[in-house]
Protein backbone atom coordinates (compact mmCIF):
# COMPACT_ATOMS: atom_id res chain seq x y z
CA UNK A 1 0.00 0.00 0.00
CA UNK A 2 2.78 2.54 1.04
CA UNK A 3 4.84 1.72 -1.90
CA UNK A 4 2.31 2.20 -4.11
CA UNK A 5 0.33 5.30 -3.16
CA UNK A 6 4.03 7.24 -2.74
CA UNK A 7 4.96 6.07 -6.22
CA UNK A 8 5.04 9.08 -8.98
CA UNK A 9 2.28 7.08 -11.24
CA UNK A 10 -0.41 8.03 -8.34
CA UNK A 11 0.30 11.73 -7.68
CA UNK A 12 -3.33 12.16 -5.98
CA UNK A 13 -2.51 10.39 -3.13
CA UNK A 14 -6.02 8.46 -2.95
CA UNK A 15 -5.63 5.54 -1.39
CA UNK A 16 -8.75 3.80 -2.61
CA UNK A 17 -8.57 4.28 -5.76
CA UNK A 18 -4.59 4.13 -6.25
CA UNK A 19 -5.33 0.40 -5.24
CA UNK A 20 -8.05 -0.26 -7.34
CA UNK A 21 -5.92 1.01 -10.20
CA UNK A 22 -2.98 -0.99 -9.35
CA UNK A 23 -4.67 -4.27 -9.12
CA UNK A 24 -6.20 -3.49 -12.63
CA UNK A 25 -2.82 -3.10 -13.89
CA UNK A 26 -1.89 -6.25 -12.91
CA UNK A 27 -4.30 -8.13 -14.97
CA UNK A 28 -3.19 -5.95 -17.51
CA UNK A 29 0.53 -7.14 -17.04
CA UNK A 30 -1.28 -10.81 -16.89
CA UNK A 31 -2.23 -10.09 -20.79
CA UNK A 32 0.79 -7.91 -21.72
CA UNK A 33 4.25 -9.87 -20.55
CA UNK A 34 4.95 -13.20 -21.11
CA UNK A 35 7.14 -15.04 -18.39
CA UNK A 36 10.42 -16.30 -18.47
CA UNK A 37 10.18 -20.11 -19.25
CA UNK A 38 13.38 -22.24 -16.96
CA UNK A 39 12.64 -25.58 -17.84
CA UNK A 40 12.72 -25.01 -21.67
CA UNK A 41 13.10 -21.76 -23.90
CA UNK A 42 15.05 -20.02 -21.47
CA UNK A 43 16.37 -22.19 -19.62
CA UNK A 44 19.97 -20.90 -20.81
CA UNK A 45 19.71 -16.90 -19.47
CA UNK A 46 20.88 -15.85 -15.91
CA UNK A 47 17.87 -14.58 -13.95
CA UNK A 48 16.23 -14.24 -10.85
CA UNK A 49 12.53 -14.71 -10.14
CA UNK A 50 11.48 -12.73 -7.00
CA UNK A 51 7.25 -14.35 -6.09
CA UNK A 52 5.33 -11.86 -3.38
CA UNK A 53 8.19 -9.65 -2.37
CA UNK A 54 10.63 -12.97 -1.29
CA UNK A 55 8.19 -15.81 -0.42
CA UNK A 56 9.46 -17.57 -2.67
CA UNK A 57 13.07 -17.45 -5.29
CA UNK A 58 13.49 -18.86 -8.08
CA UNK A 59 17.41 -18.81 -9.33
CA UNK A 60 17.99 -19.87 -12.66
CA UNK A 61 22.11 -20.37 -14.05
CA UNK A 62 24.01 -17.97 -11.99
CA UNK A 63 27.07 -17.78 -13.45
CA UNK A 64 29.80 -15.60 -11.29
CA UNK A 65 30.28 -13.70 -8.56
CA UNK A 66 28.41 -10.19 -9.30
CA UNK A 67 25.15 -12.52 -10.25
CA UNK A 68 25.85 -13.73 -7.21
CA UNK A 69 26.15 -10.30 -5.14
CA UNK A 70 22.63 -9.55 -7.11
CA UNK A 71 21.24 -12.85 -5.48
CA UNK A 72 22.71 -12.28 -2.32
CA UNK A 73 20.90 -8.71 -2.28
CA UNK A 74 17.87 -9.35 -3.62
CA UNK A 75 17.15 -12.28 -1.16
CA UNK A 76 17.96 -9.97 2.05
CA UNK A 77 15.69 -7.12 0.86
CA UNK A 78 12.17 -7.68 3.21
CA UNK A 79 9.27 -5.34 2.92
CA UNK A 80 8.32 -4.46 6.66
CA UNK A 81 8.10 -1.71 8.92
CA UNK A 82 11.16 -1.32 11.54
CA UNK A 83 13.28 1.50 12.35
CA UNK A 84 17.30 1.64 12.56
CA UNK A 85 18.90 3.24 14.90
CA UNK A 86 22.10 4.67 15.17
CA UNK A 87 24.49 6.33 17.40
CA UNK A 88 28.12 6.91 18.30
CA UNK A 89 29.43 5.41 21.39
CA UNK A 90 29.71 8.11 24.34
CA UNK A 91 32.67 10.50 24.55
CA UNK A 92 35.47 8.39 25.01
CA UNK A 93 39.04 9.78 26.58
CA UNK A 94 40.38 9.93 23.13
CA UNK A 95 38.20 12.08 21.90
CA UNK A 96 38.78 14.40 24.31
CA UNK A 97 42.57 14.22 23.39
CA UNK A 98 41.71 14.37 19.55
CA UNK A 99 43.49 11.19 18.71
CA UNK A 100 42.34 8.37 15.79
CA UNK A 101 40.84 5.30 16.71
CA UNK A 102 42.83 3.36 19.83
CA UNK A 103 40.55 1.50 22.35
CA UNK A 104 40.00 3.87 25.10
CA UNK A 105 37.21 3.92 27.79
CA UNK A 106 34.64 6.21 28.24
CA UNK A 107 34.92 10.17 29.84
CA UNK A 108 32.80 11.45 32.79
CA UNK A 109 30.35 12.81 29.78
CA UNK A 110 30.29 9.82 27.80
CA UNK A 111 29.26 7.80 31.03
CA UNK A 112 26.19 10.37 31.52
CA UNK A 113 25.61 9.58 27.79
CA UNK A 114 25.52 6.09 28.58
CA UNK A 115 22.85 6.70 31.56
CA UNK A 116 20.56 9.51 28.76
CA UNK A 117 20.55 6.74 26.15
CA UNK A 118 18.88 3.64 28.55
CA UNK A 119 16.28 6.65 29.36
CA UNK A 120 15.61 7.21 25.19
CA UNK A 121 15.07 3.39 24.90
CA UNK A 122 12.64 3.15 27.78
CA UNK A 123 11.26 6.22 26.93
CA UNK A 124 10.81 5.41 23.07
CA UNK A 125 8.99 2.00 24.97
CA UNK A 126 11.26 -0.37 22.57
CA UNK A 127 11.01 -3.05 24.46
CA UNK A 128 11.57 -5.60 21.80
CA UNK A 129 15.01 -3.49 20.38
CA UNK A 130 18.45 -5.51 19.66
CA UNK A 131 21.20 -3.58 20.31
CA UNK A 132 24.77 -3.95 18.21
CA UNK A 133 28.03 -3.04 18.90
CA UNK A 134 31.81 -3.12 18.15
CA UNK A 135 34.57 -4.90 19.90
CA UNK A 136 36.26 -1.84 21.35
CA UNK A 137 35.81 -0.30 25.08
CA UNK A 138 33.69 2.73 24.51
CA UNK A 139 30.80 1.31 22.26
CA UNK A 140 30.71 -1.72 25.16
CA UNK A 141 30.74 0.46 27.85
CA UNK A 142 28.08 2.62 26.59
CA UNK A 143 25.93 -0.93 25.79
CA UNK A 144 26.60 -1.85 29.28
CA UNK A 145 24.52 1.10 30.75
CA UNK A 146 20.99 -0.41 28.83
CA UNK A 147 21.19 -3.64 30.78
CA UNK A 148 20.02 -5.64 27.80
CA UNK A 149 21.83 -8.30 26.12
CA UNK A 150 23.97 -7.31 23.13
CA UNK A 151 26.14 -8.26 20.56
CA UNK A 152 29.86 -7.39 19.64
CA UNK A 153 30.64 -7.32 15.90
CA UNK A 154 34.24 -7.20 15.32
CA UNK A 155 33.54 -5.86 11.82
CA UNK A 156 31.73 -2.64 13.23
CA UNK A 157 35.43 -1.75 14.69
CA UNK A 158 36.16 1.73 14.04
CA UNK A 159 38.37 2.46 10.83
CA UNK A 160 41.90 1.55 11.35
CA UNK A 161 44.54 4.49 10.83
CA UNK A 162 47.68 2.19 10.67
CA UNK A 163 50.51 3.89 11.63
CA UNK A 164 48.76 7.21 12.77
CA UNK A 165 46.67 5.49 14.66
CA UNK A 166 45.99 7.12 18.26
CA UNK A 167 48.16 10.06 17.12
CA UNK A 168 45.94 13.88 16.61
CA UNK A 169 46.15 15.53 13.06
CA UNK A 170 48.78 17.80 14.33
CA UNK A 171 50.53 15.04 15.01
CA UNK A 172 50.26 13.43 11.82
CA UNK A 173 50.72 16.91 10.38
CA UNK A 174 54.62 16.75 11.82
CA UNK A 175 55.15 13.20 11.10
CA UNK A 176 53.65 12.55 7.91
CA UNK A 177 52.74 15.94 6.04
CA UNK A 178 52.63 13.71 2.55
CA UNK A 179 49.74 11.35 4.50
CA UNK A 180 47.57 14.33 5.66
CA UNK A 181 47.90 16.18 2.32
CA UNK A 182 46.96 12.98 0.50
CA UNK A 183 44.12 12.07 2.65
CA UNK A 184 42.67 15.58 1.87
CA UNK A 185 42.29 15.11 -2.03
CA UNK A 186 40.79 11.81 -1.84
CA UNK A 187 39.45 10.65 1.32
CA UNK A 188 36.92 8.18 0.39
CA UNK A 189 40.17 6.08 -1.45
CA UNK A 190 42.86 7.32 0.52
CA UNK A 191 44.27 4.26 2.79
CA UNK A 192 46.30 5.22 5.87
CA UNK A 193 49.71 3.10 6.26
CA UNK A 194 49.04 -0.86 7.19
CA UNK A 195 45.30 0.81 8.12
CA UNK A 196 42.26 0.98 5.98
CA UNK A 197 40.00 3.44 3.90
CA UNK A 198 37.07 4.10 3.54
CA UNK A 199 36.22 2.08 0.39
CA UNK A 200 38.13 -0.86 2.93
CA UNK A 201 35.39 -0.34 5.12
CA UNK A 202 32.66 0.01 3.24
CA UNK A 203 33.43 -3.58 1.79
CA UNK A 204 33.86 -4.99 5.69
CA UNK A 205 30.53 -3.52 6.42
CA UNK A 206 28.49 -5.47 3.32
CA UNK A 207 27.22 -8.38 5.81
CA UNK A 208 25.74 -6.28 8.40
CA UNK A 209 24.34 -3.89 6.10
CA UNK A 210 22.22 -6.48 4.54
CA UNK A 211 21.68 -8.26 8.26
CA UNK A 212 20.02 -4.77 9.08
CA UNK A 213 17.31 -5.05 6.19
CA UNK A 214 16.44 -8.31 7.90
CA UNK A 215 16.09 -7.19 11.24
CA UNK A 216 13.35 -5.39 13.29
CA UNK A 217 13.99 -2.27 15.36
CA UNK A 218 17.89 -2.48 16.45
CA UNK A 219 19.89 0.07 17.72
CA UNK A 220 23.65 -0.36 16.32
CA UNK A 221 26.31 1.66 18.77
CA UNK A 222 29.31 2.26 16.70
CA UNK A 223 31.97 4.86 15.67
CA UNK A 224 32.42 8.06 13.05
CA UNK A 225 33.49 6.40 10.33
CA UNK A 226 31.33 3.42 10.49
CA UNK A 227 27.94 5.19 11.12
CA UNK A 228 29.21 7.41 7.92
CA UNK A 229 29.13 4.35 5.89
CA UNK A 230 26.17 3.07 7.26
CA UNK A 231 24.02 6.65 7.12
CA UNK A 232 25.26 6.93 3.22
CA UNK A 233 23.82 3.54 2.42
CA UNK A 234 20.25 4.27 3.69
CA UNK A 235 20.83 8.06 2.28
CA UNK A 236 22.27 7.24 -0.93
CA UNK A 237 24.94 9.38 -0.41
CA UNK A 238 28.17 8.99 -2.60
CA UNK A 239 31.66 8.95 -2.40
CA UNK A 240 32.46 12.45 -2.32
CA UNK A 241 30.21 12.96 0.37
CA UNK A 242 30.36 9.83 2.67
CA UNK A 243 33.63 10.90 4.39
CA UNK A 244 32.22 14.34 5.76
CA UNK A 245 28.75 13.60 7.08
CA UNK A 246 28.27 14.79 10.29
CA UNK A 247 27.75 12.38 12.68
CA UNK A 248 27.97 14.45 16.01
CA UNK A 249 28.77 12.22 19.60
CA UNK A 250 25.61 11.75 21.86
CA UNK A 251 22.93 11.85 18.97
CA UNK A 252 21.00 9.02 18.17
CA UNK A 253 19.47 8.69 14.35
CA UNK A 254 16.34 7.06 13.94
CA UNK A 255 15.99 5.47 10.51
CA UNK A 256 12.93 4.29 9.01
CA UNK A 257 12.92 2.96 5.37
CA UNK A 258 9.57 3.93 3.44
CA UNK A 259 8.98 4.06 -0.14
CA UNK A 260 11.66 5.65 -2.42
CA UNK A 261 13.93 6.57 0.74
CA UNK A 262 14.18 6.48 4.07
CA UNK A 263 12.92 8.99 7.06
CA UNK A 264 15.42 10.33 9.31
CA UNK A 265 14.85 11.52 13.02
CA UNK A 266 17.36 13.37 15.11
CA UNK A 267 17.77 13.24 18.77
CA UNK A 268 20.15 14.98 20.72
CA UNK A 269 20.57 13.59 24.08
CA UNK A 270 21.18 17.19 25.43
CA UNK A 271 25.01 15.83 26.57
CA UNK A 272 27.72 17.91 25.72
CA UNK A 273 30.24 16.62 24.28
CA UNK A 274 33.58 17.57 22.20
CA UNK A 275 32.67 17.72 18.16
CA UNK A 276 35.35 15.54 16.24
CA UNK A 277 34.20 16.12 12.57
CA UNK A 278 36.62 17.33 10.54
CA UNK A 279 35.59 19.58 7.57
CA UNK A 280 36.36 18.96 3.54
CA UNK A 281 39.21 21.10 2.84
CA UNK A 282 37.80 24.06 0.76
CA UNK A 283 40.79 24.59 -1.28
CA UNK A 284 42.43 21.41 -3.33
CA UNK A 285 45.57 20.80 -3.32
CA UNK A 286 46.97 21.66 -6.71
CA UNK A 287 50.22 19.98 -6.73
CA UNK A 288 50.15 16.35 -5.84
CA UNK A 289 52.30 15.14 -2.82
CA UNK A 290 55.70 13.24 -4.08
CA UNK A 291 54.12 9.87 -2.90
CA UNK A 292 50.71 8.30 -4.39
CA UNK A 293 49.28 5.52 -3.25
CA UNK A 294 46.37 3.56 -5.15
CA UNK A 295 43.81 0.97 -3.72
CA UNK A 296 44.92 -1.28 -6.43
CA UNK A 297 47.03 -1.83 -9.85
CA UNK A 298 45.24 -0.85 -13.36
CA UNK A 299 47.64 -1.29 -15.52
CA UNK A 300 45.17 1.15 -18.05
CA UNK A 301 45.52 3.77 -15.86
CA UNK A 302 49.25 4.32 -16.19
CA UNK A 303 51.91 4.53 -19.20
CA UNK A 304 54.29 2.29 -17.38
CA UNK A 305 53.41 -1.18 -17.39
CA UNK A 306 55.15 -1.87 -13.95
CA UNK A 307 52.96 -2.97 -11.00
CA UNK A 308 54.05 -0.95 -7.36
CA UNK A 309 53.69 -2.37 -4.07
CA UNK A 310 50.09 -2.17 -3.14
CA UNK A 311 51.51 -0.45 0.34
CA UNK A 312 54.60 0.92 1.22
CA UNK A 313 55.13 3.52 4.22
CA UNK A 314 56.68 6.87 4.44
CA UNK A 315 60.43 6.62 3.59
CA UNK A 316 59.93 3.22 1.45
CA UNK A 317 59.89 4.10 -2.07
CA UNK A 318 59.73 1.47 -4.83
CA UNK A 319 62.52 0.04 -5.46
CA UNK A 320 61.70 -0.04 -9.23
CA UNK A 321 62.23 3.48 -10.57
CA UNK A 322 60.78 5.03 -13.45
CA UNK A 323 62.84 6.49 -15.96
CA UNK A 324 61.69 8.19 -19.40
CA UNK A 325 62.73 6.19 -22.75
CA UNK A 326 65.71 7.11 -24.18
CA UNK A 327 65.19 9.62 -27.75
CA UNK A 328 66.45 6.91 -30.49
CA UNK A 329 67.07 8.10 -33.59
CA UNK A 330 68.67 6.51 -36.77
CA UNK A 331 71.77 7.88 -37.25
CA UNK A 332 72.64 7.22 -33.58
CA UNK A 333 71.73 3.84 -34.32
CA UNK A 334 73.49 3.88 -37.45
CA UNK A 335 77.00 4.61 -35.60
CA UNK A 336 76.31 2.16 -32.69
CA UNK A 337 76.41 -0.50 -35.33
CA UNK A 338 78.91 1.03 -37.27
CA UNK A 339 80.76 0.47 -33.81
CA UNK A 340 79.97 -2.84 -32.66
CA UNK A 341 81.49 -4.37 -35.98
CA UNK A 342 84.33 -2.86 -35.66
CA UNK A 343 84.93 -3.97 -31.61
CA UNK A 344 83.42 -7.53 -32.86
CA UNK A 345 83.41 -7.81 -36.47
CA UNK A 346 79.62 -8.27 -36.48
CA UNK A 347 78.33 -9.83 -39.73
CA UNK A 348 75.61 -6.76 -41.13
CA UNK A 349 73.49 -6.00 -43.96
CA UNK A 350 72.40 -3.00 -45.59
CA UNK A 351 68.56 -2.16 -45.99
CA UNK A 352 67.62 -1.75 -49.60
CA UNK A 353 65.64 1.44 -49.33
CA UNK A 354 68.00 3.79 -47.05
CA UNK A 355 71.96 1.51 -47.36
CA UNK A 356 71.84 2.69 -43.35
CA UNK A 357 73.35 -0.80 -41.86
CA UNK A 358 71.49 -2.72 -39.32
CA UNK A 359 71.89 -6.13 -37.07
Amino acid sequence: MEVKVSSPDYPERDRELVMDDFLKRIECYKVTYEPLDPDEHDMNLSFIKVINVGRRFLVNKVQDSIQSKIVYYLMNIHVHTHSIYLCRHGESLHNLEGRLGGDSGLSERGKKFAVELKAFVKEHNLSDLKVWTSQLKCTIQTAEELGVPYEQWKILNEIDAGVCEEMTYAMIEEKYPEELAMRDQDKYHYRYPSGESYQDLVQRLEPVIMELDRQGNILVICHQAVMRCLLAYFLDKGADDLPYMKCPLHTVLKLTPVAYGCKVEMFDLKVEAVNTHRDKPLIKVRTPPPLSRRNSFDPLSTEYQIKRPRLYSMGNFSPLPVLPPPAFSSTRISKGIESLQRENSLDCFSTPDTGEKST
